[in-house]
């Protein structure tokens, strides 16, 4: 299956939990509504949704819930890892079921490039069907390894989200995009980089977790880049900034999973250890913020083919 990275923003999502831990199948059914209501086609679960702590214990009820609640022509896109022995056993549940792919969560500790290689490799053969690359350090792995595993057919895109003071000046992402196709490469830190990486790096288009909030805005933000309107797009952006710079200082996905219930968009719950819900010192800053860029979005006209 051909993955069309823009399509729409890639939604990074949250994972909604009821008291007890378990899935909450209600209110990430309300969460994901609201995202196709405002056009956005495509959810990866990965960080934000804290696949990093999901145990095989409940990983097979969780991708039968989002199979069952996400609309037909919605793409969902569950992670496997970080490390190898969950990305083997994870790989091996995905194979039977209707994912288009699976994105590999990066490990930050236990591992070589030369090793990242080859597990990939492994992964991929496993789950049957190419896999997407997250891409979060230098260390982790060289632009000469992802495009060998690009040529072999093991990795279909990559999620580029190496953190600089100056977006613009990237030798690792100049390799990268001299090496690989920049039509499967997607900038994988929201809206405060995504234009440079569009603008001087040609990437495919940007993940977003704060597109929870406000996905009509930063569906705007992908149209107008497609149609060069640069600032139209900062115009949107700007929105964005005030709950970024929350996620920046404080904990970017720990910030989300209080921002989407902060702004009364779906109630996420408790957050599964080793994560921990936002410290009451943060709430009335994220709150704020959020309620912010909801009221911006929610100005907007709807997103043009977003669902009904």
């Amino acid at each position: 299956m051909h993955c069309d990275l823009g399509k729409s923003v890639l939604a990074v999502p949250p994972l909604a939990r009821r008291d007890d831990l378990a899935p909450n199948k209600d209110q990430n059914t309300t969460l994901i509504r609201h995202l196709e209501q405002g056009g956005i086609s495509t959810l990866m679960y990965g960080g934000n949704a804290n696949f990093y702590n999901v145990g095989l214990y409940e990983y097979t009820s969780i991708l039968d819930m989002l199979l069952e609640i996400a609309r037909p022509d919605t793409w969902v896109i569950p992670s496997i890892g970080p490390d190898f022995g969950k990305m083997m056993d994870q790989a091996a549940v995905l194979r039977d079921r209707p994912f288009p792919t699976a994105m590999v969560l990066p490990a930050a500790t236990a591992s070589t490039p030369a090793g990242v290689e080859a597990g990939i490799s492994v992964a991929a053969e496993r789950l049957g069907r190419p896999i997407i690359l997250y891409v979060k350090a230098e260390e982790y792995i060289t632009p000469a390894a992802i495009c060998r595993l690009v040529d072999r057919g093991f990795v279909r895109a990559i999620k580029y989200a190496i953190v600089r003071q100056d977006p613009s000046r990237d030798a690792f992402l100049s390799e990268l995009v001299e090496l690989v196709d920049r039509a499967i490469i997607v900038s994988g830190m929201g809206e405060r980089p995504a234009l440079v990486h569009w603008r001087e790096f040609g990437l495919a288009g940007f993940t977003s977790g704060s597109v929870c909030v406000a996905p009509r805005a930063s569906q705007a933000i992908l149209a107008a880049l497609k149609r060069s309107e640069i600032a139209n797009a900062e115009r949107l952006r700007a929105a964005f900034i005030p709950l970024e710079d929350c996620r920046d200082v404080i904990n970017p996905a720990q910030v989300l999973h209080a921002a989407v219930t902060l702004a009364g968009i779906a109630d996420m719950g408790p957050a599964l250890p080793l994560m921990s819900n936002l410290e009451a010192a943060y709430a009335d800053n994220v709150r704020a913020a959020a309620r912010d860029l909801l009221q911006f979005n929610n100005s907007l006209a709807p997103a043009e083919g977003a669902a009904a």
